[in-house]
C-alpha cells in the first residue's frame, strides 16, 4: 500500500455530526477510565479524521503562534491522510479478515491527541483582552502538543506498516515499536503476530503462529494478553483451514498453551472452537491429530462446561477408534489368519464394526456404536497416510487419544457412560496389557476414572461392569494383574481405586479379588498400604449388599494382623484401618482370627485424639467392641456401655 496523499469527499453534514457526537462520546469514555463500545471500524476511524481536519481548519485561522500553528496543522494533515488511507484498507476486506483491536486502539489515541491539539489551536484565534488574559497560551504547550502528534503519526506508521498486506513483501511480522506500547513491548509484538495469522500470507500465519506460542510458552501473562488482545479467533481460523498441517499443528500448540485455566478455556469454548477441533480431530493428518487431542485434554482437564460440549460434539467416537485402531486390527488379522490386508478386513466389517464377539453385550442400537463405525471408516480413508507414519508417532496419537479420554471422563459420569458405550472399556485393558509406560498409564488412569464414575451411578455399573461382560472381565484381570505383579506406584494406586470402586460388583464367590488387596496392606508404602484398606472398606461396608461375605473372606485372607500394625504404627493408614477392623469385626464377629489377634484390645486402645471430634465414628467402634464381648467376652458380667472418650 503506497501512502500517496488520497483526498476524501468531506462528509455530508449528517455525517459530521454523528462523527462530531462519536468523538465526544469517545473524549467522555476516555476521560472516565471507560471503553468506547465498539462499533463499526469505519466510525471509529472517523472519528479522528473529523478532528485532523478541524485541527487544521483551526491552526489556519490562528492569529497568535502562527509558527506553532502551522507544525500542528502539518502534522494534523500527516495524520489525516493515514488515517485515510487505513480506512480505505478497512473497508475493502471482508470485516472477519481485519484485525482491529490495534486499529481501535491506535485510533482513540490519535484521537485524544488532535483533542489536545484542536484545543491549544482555538485558544490561537483572535480574542478580547480579558479572554487573552484567562487564557494563557506558551510555546511550551505546543511542544507538549506536537510531542502527542509525533507519537501519533508513529503509531499510524507502524500500523500502516503492519496492515499493509498488498505492498511487496507486505503482510510478514513487524517487530518495530510504536510509541502507544513504548511502556510494554509484548503488547506490539502480540499485536504483529495475531496480525498476520489474520491477513498474512500462509507461510507469513505459521510463523506468526509460532512465534505467539513462544511467546504464550513463556508465562501466564503473555498468554492473558493473547486472549484479551482477540487472538483466538484467527488461531481457531487457521487451525480449521485444512492449507497445510504445519498451519493446522501451529495453531493447536498455541491454543494449548492458552487453555491452561478456565478462563481461557472458556473464551476457547465462547468462540466456537469445540466444532472445529473436533472436526480437525476427525478428519486431519495423525500428526495433526496428535496436538488436536493433546487440546482436547488439555481444555477437559481445566472446564467441565468443555468436556460437556466436547461429548456433544461426539468427540469421544473419534478418539476411542484412533486409539483401538491398530489394536483390533491386529484381532481380527488374527482371527481371519488369512492373507487379507487390512482395507479388505475394514470392508468386511464396516457398517457393523462394535468389537465383534468380544463387545456383544453392548446395545445394538446404541448411536455410539454407530458412531464409532463411522469412525472407523473414517480412519480407513487415511489407511495410506497411516500405514506410513512411523511406530513413535502411532505411539505418540494413541498417548495424546488417552489422556484425552482420561481428562473428558474425570469426575463425569456421563461422559465415561458414553466411553463404555463404544469398545472404549476392552480397548482399555488390550492397552493396559500390552503396552508400557505414558500409555498405560493413560490408560489405567482412564479405567479408574470410570470405575470411580461406575461406583457413583448405579445405571453405569449394571450396564457397564456386570459378571457377563467379556470387556468388564478383561478390565478385572488387568486391574488384578497390577496389583499382583507390578511394584509402581503409579500404577498400583489407580488399579487398586478401581478394585475398591467395583466393590459393589463382585459376587460372593468372586474372592480373587480381596486376596491380592490383603497382601497389600502389609506394603512397605504407606499410600498403597492405605489405598489397600480404603477399597477394602468398600468391600466390607454396610452399602455393599455382600459385606458379610466379603467380610468373612477378607479375615480368612488373614487380613486382621497387618491391620492392627496398620492401626499403630501407619499414621496415614490408621483411620481407614480402624474403620475396616470395626466392619470385620461386626460382620465377623465369630472368627477366631479377631480373638486371637487381639482386636478388643486393640479398638478399646485406640488413640482418642481419633474418635474425639467423630460421633459416627465413636458409635462403629461401641458396636465392634460389643460385637466381639458378645461372642468371646462374659457379656452376662458386663454391662454394655457407649465408646466413650
Amino acid at each position: 500500500m503506497n501512502l500517496h496523499p488520497a483526498r476524501i469527499a468531506e462528509p455530508k453534514k449528517a455525517a459530521a455530526a454523528a462523527a462530531a457526537a462519536a468523538a465526544a462520546a469517545a473524549a467522555k469514555a476516555a476521560g472516565a477510565g471507560e471503553e468506547p463500545r465498539e462499533g463499526r471500524v469505519e466510525d471509529a476511524l472517523s472519528m479522528p479524521i473529523l478532528l485532523s481536519e478541524r485541527v487544521r481548519a483551526a491552526a489556519e485561522e490562528a492569529e497568535s503562534f502562527k509558527l506553532e500553528c502551522g507544525e500542528v496543522g502539518k502534522q494534523a494533515e500527516r495524520l489525516s491522510q493515514m488515517l485515510r488511507n487505513l480506512a480505505r484498507f478497512a473497508t475493502s476486506r471482508a470485516p472477519q479478515l481485519v484485525y482491529e483491536r490495534p486499529l481501535r486502539r491506535v485510533a482513540a489515541e490519535v484521537a485524544r491527541s488532535l483533542e489536545r491539539a484542536l484545543g491549544l489551536a482555538r485558544k490561537c484565534k483572535r480574542q478580547n483582552l480579558i479572554r487573552r488574559l484567562v487564557t494563557i497560551t506558551s510555546v511550551q504547550d505546543f511542544r507538549k502538543v506536537l510531542s502527542l502528534l509525533e507519537a501519533s503519526v508513529g503509531d499510524m506508521k507502524w500500523l500502516l506498516s503492519v496492515f499493509e498486506t498488498d505492498a511487496p513483501g507486505g503482510g510478514g511480522i513487524v517487530l518495530s515499536l510504536p510509541p502507544i506500547a513504548s511502556n510494554d513491548p509484548i503488547l506490539a509484538w502480540v499485536w504483529s503476530y495475531i496480525a498476520s495469522v489474520y491477513m498474512g500470507e500462509l507461510q507469513d500465519r505459521i510463523e506468526a503462529a509460532n512465534e505467539l506460542g513462544s511467546l504464550a510458552k513463556d508465562n501466564d501473562r503473555n498468554k492473558k494478553i493473547i486472549v484479551e488482545e482477540g487472538g483466538v479467533p484467527p488461531l481457531l481460523r487457521l487451525l480449521k483451514e485444512a492449507a497445510a498441517p504445519e498451519a493446522q499443528i501451529a495453531a493447536a500448540v498455541v491454543l494449548f498453551y492458552l487453555a491452561n485455566d478456565q478462563e481461557r478455556v472458556r473464551v476457547i469454548v465462547g468462540d466456537l472452537g469445540i466444532p472445529v477441533i473436533v472436526k480437525v480431530l476427525r478428519d486431519a493428518p495423525m500428526q495433526v491429530q496428535i496436538h488436536v487431542a493433546r487440546l482436547v485434554a488439555r481444555m477437559a482437564e481445566f472446564d467441565p462446561i468443555a468436556q460437556d460440549d466436547f461429548a456433544r460434539e461426539n468427540a469421544i467416537s473419534p478418539l476411542v477408534s484412533m486409539l483401538s485402531f491398530e489394536t483390533f486390527m491386529e484381532d481380527d488379522m488374527k482371527v481371519h489368519a488369512g492373507k487379507q490386508s487390512i482395507h479388505s478386513i475394514i470392508q468386511m466389517n464396516k457398517g457393523k464394526f462394535t468389537l465383534a464377539k468380544s463387545n456383544s453385550h453392548l446395545p445394538q442400537s446404541s448411536s455410539h456404536s454407530h458412531s464409532l463405525s463411522d469412525g472407523l471408516n473414517r480412519l480407513g480413508g487415511h489407511r495410506k497416510e497411516r500405514e506410513s507414519e512411523t511406530p513413535e508417532i502411532k505411539l505418540e496419537l494413541k498417548c495424546s487419544c488417552s489422556k484425552a479420554l482420561w481428562m473428558l471422563a474425570k469426575g463425569n459420569v456421563a461422559n465415561s457412560r458414553r466411553i463404555t458405550e463404544t469398545k472404549g472399556l476392552l480397548c482399555l485393558a488390550k492397552l493396559v496389557e500390552k503396552e508400557r509406560d505414558t500409555l498405560q498409564c493413560n490408560c489405567l488412569m482412564t479405567l479408574m476414572e470410570i470405575t470411580a464414575a461406575a461406583e457413583l451411578n448405579s445405571d453405569l455399573r449394571r450396564a457397564a461392569f456386570k459378571t457377563s461382560s467379556p470387556a468388564a472381565k478383561a478390565v478385572v484381570d488387568q486391574l488384578l494383574r497390577i496389583v499382583r505383579e507390578i511394584d509402581r506406584l503409579s500404577l498400583q494406586i489407580p488399579a487398586i481405586r478401581s478394585i475398591g470402586s467395583l466393590a459393589r460388583t463382585f459376587p460372593a464367590r468372586e474372592t480373587r479379588v480381596i486376596q491380592p488387596l490383603v497382601t497389600l496392606l502389609s506394603h512397605r508404602d504407606e499410600d498403597v498400604a492405605n489405598e489397600a484398606a480404603i477399597s477394602l472398606v468398600k468391600f466390607a461396608c454396610p452399602d455393599n449388599y455382600l459385606h458379610t461375605t466379603h467380610s468373612k473372606a477378607i479375615v480368612e485372607f488373614s487380613a486382621v494382623p497387618p491391620l492392627i500394625k496398620l492401626l499403630r504404627d501407619n499414621e496415614r493408614a490408621q483411620l481407614n484401618a480402624l474403620i475396616l477392623l470395626c466392619y470385620l469385626a461386626i460382620h465377623a464377629g465369630d472368627n477366631e482370627a479377631l480373638e486371637r489377634a487381639r482386636v478388643l484390645i486393640a479398638l478399646e486402645g485406640v488413640d482418642r485424639s481419633i474418635t474425639a471430634q467423630n460421633l459416627e465414628l465413636r458409635e462403629l467402634i461401641s458396636k465392634a467392641v460389643y460385637q466381639i464381648k458378645m461372642y468371646y467376652g462374659d457379656i452376662h458380667s458386663h454391662r454394655m456401655q457407649s465408646y466413650l472418650p
